[in-house]
């Protein structure tokens, strides 16, 4: 072969890779400005689920774990255990308390028999001193008005007055005695009321001890998929503090797309969506618009901008738009929440 027909064949082949590249370019070009005609799109979207924090209720040391990285959990699982002696120290002592304050009720119980007792003995007495009292009384009338008529001395006359005297002061006292008592009897059904209050305080605190160690075993709440372990056994954890992250296999996901606000003008709720994820590029997903925020994703920041600095610089804003997926379910279990996704959204 001569070097002209070589030439030729370059100039050839190169004539018809630039034709097949003009063809591809005019052919995408054209596919992407009749997607741009009819569909409003984005390629700021992403696949989004619910993340479960998994929160330790108690704090402690961690002598067990039971999970590893993006391991699949049912619901129940032990997932961790928190050492368990110092808990166990503190139900104890609580139980002990609990003894101590109910045995105080049976002592306090027979003391308050025994002076429902004495209230009877002396109900008993104040009886006996009534009717004495009362013979006294018509004992002094009787004598007075002997002495009015001269029919007796002034002495037996003062006697009698002073036996009627001396059995009203007994009587007196006893009434006062039976008083005392009554109150007595008063203050033990309060410190009765008191110690039973006292009680279930005790057991209050019983069972708070036993639910703090039901706490040291962390269990999952529901079947999922745990994330990264942040753990390690012997690390000391606080309460309320986050050991991992866990999707709930049985919520759906969905999609949220951020579009320009120069684009949803006439977006509305329902409106068809065709999804596009990264992860699977040959296979479509379909979904509707859900919902729209209420402002722009900007506002949502720790530092909201603030536009009345002085140097502003206008800048297209973006409207999250949040998007329900109407796929089929064995479509959807495959998508992780982060995925990176392409949304259109079909034209009116």
């Amino acid at each position: 072969m001569n070097k002209n027909t070589t030439d030729k064949i370059i100039v050839t082949l190169t004539k018809w890779s630039g034709i097949a590249l003009l063809t591809v370019l005019i052919i995408w070009s054209a596919v992407y400005f009749l997607k741009g005609y009819h569909y409003e799109q984005t390629n700021d979207a992403q696949i989004d689920a619910y993340l479960s924090p998994i929160n330790a209720k108690v704090g402690g040391y961690i002598s067990k774990i039971y999970y590893k990285d993006n391991q699949q959990v049912q619901k129940g699982d032990t997932l961790a255990v928190i050492e368990l002696d110092e808990y166990g120290l503190k139900r104890d002592a609580a139980s002990a308390e609990l003894r101590s304050s109910q045995a105080k009720l049976p002592i306090l119980a027979a003391n308050q028999k025994t002076q429902i007792k004495s209230i009877e003995v002396i109900r008993a007495q104040l009886a006996g001193g009534k009717a004495k009292l009362n013979q006294q009384q018509r004992e002094f009338y009787r004598y007075k008005n002997l002495l009015a008529d001269e029919s007796t001395t002034e002495q037996k006359f003062e006697n009698v007055s002073t036996s009627l005297a001396i059995m009203q002061s007994d009587y007196d006292q006893t009434k006062a005695s039976l008083q005392v008592a009554e109150s007595k009897l008063n203050d033990l059904d309060a410190q009765r009321n008191a110690i039973e209050a006292e009680v279930k305080i005790k057991e209050a605190l019983l069972q708070r001890q036993e639910l703090d160690i039901k706490y040291t075993v962390i269990t999952a709440p529901f079947d999922g998929h745990i994330g990264k372990k942040t753990i390690q056994e012997g690390q000391l954890i606080q309460p309320g503090q986050t050991l991992a992250f866990l999707v709930n296999k049985t919520e759906k996901k969905w999609v949220i797309a951020n579009f320009k606000e120069t684009q949803i003008g006439n977006f509305k709720i329902g409106q068809p969506v065709s999804i596009e994820v990264d992860a699977f590029p040959n296979e479509k997903l379909s979904g509707v618009i859900e919902s729209l925020s209420p402002t722009t994703g900007s506002r949502y920041s720790l530092l909201p901008p603030d536009n009345a600095t002085g140097n502003f610089v206008k800048i297209t804003q973006r409207i999250p738009v949040r998007i329900k997926l109407t796929g089929r379910p064995e479509k959807l279990v495959k998508l992780s929440a982060g995925m990176n996704a392409n949304v259109y959204v079909l034209k009116d």
